[in-house]
């Protein structure tokens, strides 16, 4: 398994594979294991129907019981519309393919649309743990907005048998207050109901990119963002993988004033390594506490070398798993199964360590 692994990492495969992080040490955070649930969620206030829920989750699928997750999340057909979600590969118009995705490439859960997962849900909440996204932000007002609203309610999500609910905050932009407050109440309520809580913690703001350099996915700023998503009780907090770092030193620069920061982020808690980066995402994630899974990104040419990069990345870090869609779906499902297998394949491998 090591060997394959590192053919897909290429010439970075000894890079990536023996770094050895300086930084904020393995021993502090906590790492995914089998009794991940009983180690942190037993002591919280998440009542038993959470935890059997989240159980649920971890016990599914071909990382089933390792303590890491594999998610299939497909709303792209609201969030980047059908027609461009789906063209590649217009079998995933039908709803149950994306479902039957799920199920033949082994993963932990499903997320989709209310849409989508009440269509199918009689047939397969049973068999593998529905997610539902309860907002979204799409792209047919003219001009497009970026905006996540609520698509769903919460008693939408319990009704059809979801395990859990995912939702957005837009962390930057004029409109994440709102949206904070929505999906802390949303939280509340499906915790109340029983369900677990995914966060989508993505910055979205067009003055995050100065002299040329997008600080969407800086270090510091994702990890802030991490950190306020677990401040409202997000059970898993899913994020991008980071690019660079500096993103509050670089909107401090002249005369504006954003945020506070400390130059210790930057000498101390990273180097500019990716496992060191994403490290600092896991700190913010109450020192993986709470579990950081990485997105998967957009479909590409090297779609299997990508997504083993960023398994390997997150693995490495102390995080726990990946949600990978477009690059699953966006192809035919022999071969989506094939790259959610060789993603899991990742946290199955022993000789993929902490760093």
């Amino acid at each position: 398994m090591i060997e394959q692994i590192r053919k897909y990492l290429g010439n970075e495969a000894e890079e990536l594979l023996t770094h050895k992080t300086t930084t904020i040490p393995s021993s502090s955070i906590t790492a995914p294991s089998p009794t991940y649930i009983d180690d942190v969620f037993t002591y919280t206030n998440r009542n038993n129907q959470v935890l059997r829920s989240l159980q649920s989750l971890y016990g599914t699928g071909r990382l089933a019981n390792t303590g890491y997750v594999s998610i299939l999340p497909v709303d792209q057909g609201i969030e980047h519309s059908a027609g461009a979600s789906f063209a590649k590969n217009p079998a995933y118009f039908d709803a149950e393919n994306i479902v039957k995705l799920a199920i033949e490439g082994g993963c932990n859960g499903v997320a989709s649309t209310l849409g989508v997962l009440a269509l199918t849900s009689r047939k397969y909440a049973h068999k593998i743990p529905y997610i539902v996204k309860v907002n979204h932000n799409e792209m047919l007002t003219y001009p497009n907005q970026y905006d996540q609203v609520m698509f769903a309610s919460v008693k939408q999500a319990w009704e059809l048998g979801a395990a859990g609910i995912g939702a957005t905050i837009y962390f930057g932009s004029p409109e994440s207050t709102r949206q904070l407050q929505e999906v802390s109440e949303a939280f509340h309520l499906a915790h109340e109901l029983g369900m677990f809580t995914i966060l989508w913690c993505y910055l979205r703001n067009p003055e995050f990119v100065k002299n040329g350099v997008d600080y969407h996915t800086s270090a510091d700023l994702t990890g802030q963002a991490n950190h306020i998503g677990v401040t409202i009780e997000a059970d898993i907090i899913k994020q991008k993988l980071p690019t660079n770092n500096g993103g509050y030193n670089a909107l401090n620069m002249g005369e504006s004033s954003y945020g506070k920061t400390d130059k210790r982020i930057y000498s101390e808690l990273t180097t500019d390594h990716p496992i060191d980066l994403t490290r600092y995402q896991v700190a913010n994630c109450y020192m993986g506490k709470i579990g950081l899974i990485s997105s998967g990104g957009a479909s590409g040419e090297n779609d299997f070398a990508e997504a083993v990069k960023t398994a390997v990345i997150n693995k490495r870090a102390g995080g726990m798993g990946l949600i990978s869609g477009r690059k699953a779906f966006q192809r035919p499902m022999n071969e989506g199964v094939e790259l959610l297998n060789a993603i899991q394949d990742v946290y199955l491998c022993n000789d993929v360590t902490l760093a």
